[in-house]
Protein backbone atom coordinates (compact mmCIF):
# COMPACT_ATOMS: atom_id res chain seq x y z
CA UNK A 1 0.00 0.00 0.00
CA UNK A 2 1.17 3.13 -1.00
CA UNK A 3 2.90 5.36 2.25
CA UNK A 4 0.89 8.42 1.30
CA UNK A 5 -2.81 6.21 2.54
CA UNK A 6 -3.69 5.21 5.96
CA UNK A 7 -6.18 2.78 6.42
CA UNK A 8 -8.74 3.12 9.13
CA UNK A 9 -7.67 1.38 12.06
CA UNK A 10 -10.04 -1.48 13.78
CA UNK A 11 -10.63 0.52 17.06
CA UNK A 12 -13.14 0.45 19.51
CA UNK A 13 -15.33 2.54 20.29
CA UNK A 14 -13.84 5.92 21.67
CA UNK A 15 -10.61 4.71 20.22
CA UNK A 16 -8.64 6.48 17.47
CA UNK A 17 -9.32 5.05 14.04
CA UNK A 18 -6.62 7.16 12.49
CA UNK A 19 -4.03 9.10 14.09
CA UNK A 20 -1.65 11.02 11.72
CA UNK A 21 0.86 12.97 14.62
CA UNK A 22 2.98 15.89 13.22
CA UNK A 23 6.82 15.18 14.14
CA UNK A 24 6.14 11.66 13.37
CA UNK A 25 8.08 10.02 10.19
CA UNK A 26 8.54 13.21 8.61
CA UNK A 27 5.80 14.15 8.56
CA UNK A 28 5.12 18.15 9.84
CA UNK A 29 2.20 20.70 10.66
CA UNK A 30 -1.10 18.42 9.99
CA UNK A 31 -2.89 16.57 12.68
CA UNK A 32 -5.30 14.44 12.46
CA UNK A 33 -7.53 12.11 14.49
CA UNK A 34 -11.34 10.29 13.90
CA UNK A 35 -12.93 8.78 16.49
CA UNK A 36 -16.60 7.62 16.91
CA UNK A 37 -18.36 7.68 19.69
CA UNK A 38 -21.58 5.98 21.15
CA UNK A 39 -24.06 7.82 23.21
CA UNK A 40 -22.77 9.03 26.51
CA UNK A 41 -19.62 8.21 26.03
CA UNK A 42 -17.00 10.45 27.03
CA UNK A 43 -13.23 11.40 25.30
CA UNK A 44 -10.85 14.13 25.92
CA UNK A 45 -8.42 15.80 23.20
CA UNK A 46 -5.18 16.83 25.19
CA UNK A 47 -4.27 19.91 23.55
CA UNK A 48 -0.07 20.26 25.08
CA UNK A 49 1.93 21.71 22.53
CA UNK A 50 -0.93 21.74 19.96
CA UNK A 51 -3.82 24.15 18.64
CA UNK A 52 -7.27 21.92 17.93
CA UNK A 53 -10.18 21.96 15.73
CA UNK A 54 -12.60 19.51 16.65
CA UNK A 55 -15.36 18.75 13.82
CA UNK A 56 -18.27 17.09 14.44
CA UNK A 57 -18.93 15.31 11.52
CA UNK A 58 -21.65 13.23 12.63
CA UNK A 59 -24.02 13.27 15.69
CA UNK A 60 -24.15 15.82 18.08
CA UNK A 61 -21.83 16.17 21.38
CA UNK A 62 -21.31 18.85 24.52
CA UNK A 63 -17.81 19.79 24.45
CA UNK A 64 -16.10 21.95 27.37
CA UNK A 65 -12.63 24.40 26.48
CA UNK A 66 -11.12 25.47 29.44
CA UNK A 67 -14.27 25.48 31.57
CA UNK A 68 -16.36 26.91 28.71
CA UNK A 69 -18.98 24.85 28.04
CA UNK A 70 -20.63 23.77 24.53
CA UNK A 71 -23.62 22.60 24.21
CA UNK A 72 -25.19 20.17 21.44
CA UNK A 73 -22.75 20.98 19.54
CA UNK A 74 -23.53 19.22 15.73
CA UNK A 75 -27.17 17.72 14.15
CA UNK A 76 -26.44 15.77 11.11
CA UNK A 77 -27.09 12.36 10.80
CA UNK A 78 -23.77 11.50 8.51
CA UNK A 79 -21.17 13.54 6.48
CA UNK A 80 -23.50 13.44 3.47
CA UNK A 81 -26.60 14.61 5.19
CA UNK A 82 -26.32 19.01 5.98
CA UNK A 83 -23.57 20.85 7.39
CA UNK A 84 -21.04 20.36 10.10
CA UNK A 85 -20.15 21.95 13.20
CA UNK A 86 -17.01 23.02 14.93
CA UNK A 87 -15.17 23.38 18.11
CA UNK A 88 -11.79 25.40 18.12
CA UNK A 89 -9.17 25.30 21.34
CA UNK A 90 -6.20 27.14 21.33
CA UNK A 91 -2.51 25.35 22.18
CA UNK A 92 -2.58 24.08 25.77
CA UNK A 93 -6.20 23.92 26.30
CA UNK A 94 -7.47 20.00 25.99
CA UNK A 95 -11.25 19.58 24.30
CA UNK A 96 -13.69 17.28 26.43
CA UNK A 97 -16.69 15.82 24.68
CA UNK A 98 -19.58 13.94 25.49
CA UNK A 99 -21.66 12.37 22.97
CA UNK A 100 -25.19 13.04 23.35
CA UNK A 101 -25.81 10.58 20.04
CA UNK A 102 -23.56 8.41 18.36
CA UNK A 103 -21.17 10.24 16.75
CA UNK A 104 -18.23 10.49 14.08
CA UNK A 105 -15.44 13.03 15.16
CA UNK A 106 -12.68 14.21 13.02
CA UNK A 107 -9.83 16.66 14.70
CA UNK A 108 -7.33 18.66 12.82
CA UNK A 109 -4.32 19.65 14.94
CA UNK A 110 -1.06 21.57 14.03
CA UNK A 111 1.82 22.43 16.71
CA UNK A 112 1.26 25.81 18.30
CA UNK A 113 3.61 28.94 17.61
CA UNK A 114 5.10 31.57 20.29
CA UNK A 115 2.49 34.64 19.19
CA UNK A 116 -1.35 35.26 21.10
CA UNK A 117 -3.67 32.26 19.95
CA UNK A 118 -7.54 32.69 19.76
CA UNK A 119 -10.04 32.05 22.57
CA UNK A 120 -12.30 28.68 22.72
CA UNK A 121 -14.91 29.15 20.09
CA UNK A 122 -18.04 26.86 18.46
CA UNK A 123 -18.92 27.45 15.03
CA UNK A 124 -22.81 26.10 14.34
CA UNK A 125 -23.79 24.89 11.34
CA UNK A 126 -25.97 27.42 10.73
CA UNK A 127 -22.60 30.09 10.71
CA UNK A 128 -21.54 27.39 8.19
CA UNK A 129 -22.17 28.49 4.32
CA UNK A 130 -22.28 25.85 1.40
CA UNK A 131 -20.10 27.16 -1.21
CA UNK A 132 -20.19 25.56 -5.01
CA UNK A 133 -17.17 25.49 -6.96
CA UNK A 134 -16.84 24.43 -10.75
CA UNK A 135 -19.02 23.60 -13.48
CA UNK A 136 -20.30 20.42 -15.18
CA UNK A 137 -18.32 17.30 -14.02
CA UNK A 138 -15.83 19.37 -11.82
CA UNK A 139 -18.53 20.70 -9.72
CA UNK A 140 -18.48 19.83 -6.48
CA UNK A 141 -20.10 21.43 -2.88
CA UNK A 142 -17.87 23.11 -0.06
CA UNK A 143 -18.41 23.46 3.41
CA UNK A 144 -15.63 26.54 5.02
CA UNK A 145 -14.97 25.43 9.02
CA UNK A 146 -12.09 27.30 10.22
CA UNK A 147 -10.31 29.05 6.81
CA UNK A 148 -9.20 32.92 6.76
CA UNK A 149 -12.30 34.11 7.94
CA UNK A 150 -12.38 32.26 11.46
CA UNK A 151 -9.19 32.79 14.05
CA UNK A 152 -6.42 30.46 14.35
CA UNK A 153 -2.69 30.62 14.54
CA UNK A 154 -1.87 27.82 11.61
CA UNK A 155 -5.07 25.56 10.79
CA UNK A 156 -7.29 25.79 8.53
CA UNK A 157 -10.23 23.12 7.70
CA UNK A 158 -12.69 22.66 5.43
CA UNK A 159 -14.72 19.63 3.85
CA UNK A 160 -15.94 18.84 0.15
CA UNK A 161 -18.84 16.60 -1.08
CA UNK A 162 -18.23 15.71 -4.98
CA UNK A 163 -21.17 14.04 -6.56
CA UNK A 164 -20.47 10.68 -8.12
CA UNK A 165 -18.83 10.67 -11.52
CA UNK A 166 -17.02 14.11 -10.81
CA UNK A 167 -13.78 15.31 -10.35
CA UNK A 168 -12.87 17.60 -7.23
CA UNK A 169 -9.63 19.72 -6.18
CA UNK A 170 -9.47 20.20 -10.11
CA UNK A 171 -7.91 21.80 -11.93
CA UNK A 172 -4.83 20.45 -9.97
CA UNK A 173 -2.92 22.54 -7.72
CA UNK A 174 -0.72 22.66 -5.38
CA UNK A 175 0.60 24.38 -2.25
CA UNK A 176 4.46 23.60 -1.70
CA UNK A 177 6.29 26.47 -1.66
CA UNK A 178 6.18 29.08 0.81
CA UNK A 179 6.81 31.93 -1.26
CA UNK A 180 3.51 34.68 -1.04
CA UNK A 181 1.66 36.37 -2.00
CA UNK A 182 2.30 33.65 -5.04
CA UNK A 183 1.79 30.35 -3.35
CA UNK A 184 1.92 29.02 0.54
CA UNK A 185 3.50 25.92 2.10
CA UNK A 186 0.58 23.91 3.52
CA UNK A 187 0.78 20.26 4.34
CA UNK A 188 -2.85 18.88 4.25
CA UNK A 189 -5.02 15.98 5.14
CA UNK A 190 -7.84 14.21 3.46
CA UNK A 191 -10.05 11.86 5.42
CA UNK A 192 -12.44 10.40 3.06
CA UNK A 193 -16.10 9.10 3.25
CA UNK A 194 -17.45 7.19 0.12
CA UNK A 195 -21.64 6.44 -0.24
CA UNK A 196 -22.25 3.58 -0.86
CA UNK A 197 -19.53 2.40 1.41
CA UNK A 198 -18.42 -0.19 -0.05
CA UNK A 199 -17.36 2.07 -3.45
CA UNK A 200 -14.30 3.95 -4.22
CA UNK A 201 -12.39 7.01 -5.11
CA UNK A 202 -9.02 8.27 -7.08
CA UNK A 203 -6.40 10.12 -5.92
CA UNK A 204 -3.52 11.29 -8.15
CA UNK A 205 -0.65 13.19 -6.11
CA UNK A 206 2.26 14.21 -8.14
CA UNK A 207 4.75 16.64 -8.72
CA UNK A 208 6.67 18.14 -11.74
CA UNK A 209 9.45 17.01 -11.95
CA UNK A 210 8.16 13.07 -11.66
CA UNK A 211 9.31 12.64 -8.42
CA UNK A 212 6.23 12.09 -6.82
CA UNK A 213 3.41 10.21 -8.77
CA UNK A 214 1.50 7.87 -7.84
CA UNK A 215 -2.31 7.31 -8.28
CA UNK A 216 -4.51 5.99 -5.36
CA UNK A 217 -7.10 3.74 -4.90
CA UNK A 218 -9.35 5.29 -1.79
CA UNK A 219 -11.90 3.39 0.19
CA UNK A 220 -14.00 4.76 2.65
CA UNK A 221 -12.41 6.33 5.83
CA UNK A 222 -9.19 6.06 4.06
CA UNK A 223 -7.02 9.12 5.27
CA UNK A 224 -4.38 10.42 2.45
CA UNK A 225 -0.86 12.48 3.12
CA UNK A 226 -0.35 15.42 0.96
CA UNK A 227 3.18 16.67 1.75
CA UNK A 228 3.79 18.44 -1.28
CA UNK A 229 2.48 18.00 -5.24
CA UNK A 230 -0.88 18.33 -7.11
CA UNK A 231 -3.53 16.54 -5.30
CA UNK A 232 -6.66 16.09 -7.83
CA UNK A 233 -9.71 13.86 -6.58
CA UNK A 234 -11.99 11.65 -8.77
CA UNK A 235 -15.60 9.98 -7.70
CA UNK A 236 -16.36 7.67 -10.02
CA UNK A 237 -19.60 7.38 -11.07
CA UNK A 238 -22.84 5.78 -8.64
CA UNK A 239 -20.48 6.67 -5.49
CA UNK A 240 -20.22 10.20 -3.44
CA UNK A 241 -17.21 11.08 -2.24
CA UNK A 242 -16.71 13.23 1.10
CA UNK A 243 -13.54 14.37 2.63
CA UNK A 244 -12.29 16.45 5.27
CA UNK A 245 -9.68 18.60 4.62
CA UNK A 246 -6.80 19.46 7.78
CA UNK A 247 -4.19 22.12 6.42
CA UNK A 248 -1.21 23.52 7.74
CA UNK A 249 2.22 25.36 7.45
CA UNK A 250 4.46 27.62 8.77
CA UNK A 251 2.11 30.52 7.60
CA UNK A 252 -1.41 30.86 7.86
CA UNK A 253 -2.37 31.58 4.08
CA UNK A 254 -3.85 29.03 1.82
CA UNK A 255 -2.65 30.44 -1.59
CA UNK A 256 -2.55 27.57 -4.50
CA UNK A 257 -0.75 27.17 -7.81
CA UNK A 258 -2.49 25.51 -10.53
CA UNK A 259 -0.89 22.83 -12.95
CA UNK A 260 -0.18 25.17 -15.67
CA UNK A 261 -0.85 22.04 -18.35
CA UNK A 262 -4.42 22.04 -16.98
CA UNK A 263 -4.75 25.59 -15.86
CA UNK A 264 -6.89 26.12 -18.96
CA UNK A 265 -9.70 24.04 -17.44
CA UNK A 266 -10.19 26.48 -14.11
CA UNK A 267 -13.16 27.93 -13.66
Amino acid sequence: MSGLIVPPGEAPSGAPIVSIIPGRDGWEYAGFEAIDLGVGEQHLFPGAGREQCLVVMAGTVDATVAGERFAAVGDRESVFDGRPAAVYAPPGQDIVVTALTACELGLGSAPAVDEPAPDPYVVRSEQIKRETRGAGITERYVHPIVMGDRPAQRLLVVEVLTPGGHWSSFPPHKHDVDDLPRESLLWEVYYHRVSPAHGFAVQRVYTADGNLDETLTIHDRDTVLVPRGYHPVGAVPGYDLYYLNIMAGPKRSWVFANDPAHEWLAT
